[in-house]
């Protein structure tokens, strides 16, 4: 299996930082920022790495949340928050947009109920 990590990435204020997947698989859709692990990065390295490539945005890891299995990759989700939350976002690397949303929007975004149940459990 491919190791890779995803990033609930929480505000201060409750909301989640998502990204639009600018390449494939998944062009398009909103969800949470992540990627590769890359060879010699522990997992919290891999999402500090991930969340800046394609936001801008500093983070630390809170904690590891789960591991979702999704063929061919093993992901594992991660906890974290902003260094400095008033930090300007700008989508970058595969992302084509990025974002501060409310819980209450996901769904209208289309983000995947899997996605969705892990923020939440996340969160709340």
């Amino acid at each position: 299996m491919i190791q890779a990590v995803g990033g609930v990435v929480a505000h201060p204020d409750g909301r989640v930082l998502l990204v639009r997947r600018g390449r494939p698989p998944r062009q398009g859709e909103w969800s949470l920022p992540g990627g590769k692990v890359e060879a010699g990065e522990t997992l919290e390295q891999a999402i500090v790495r991930e969340v800046k490539e394609e936001t801008g945005l500093d983070v630390r890891c809170v904690r590891k949340l789960v591991l979702y299995v999704l063929d061919p990759y093993d992901i594992h989700e991660m906890l974290c928050e902003p260094i400095e939350p008033m930090a300007e976002i700008v989508a970058s690397d595969d992302a084509m947009d990025a974002r501060w949303v409310r819980l209450d929007e996901l769904e209208a975004l289309g983000v995947r109920p899997d996605a969705i149940r892990i923020i939440r459990d996340a969160l709340c």
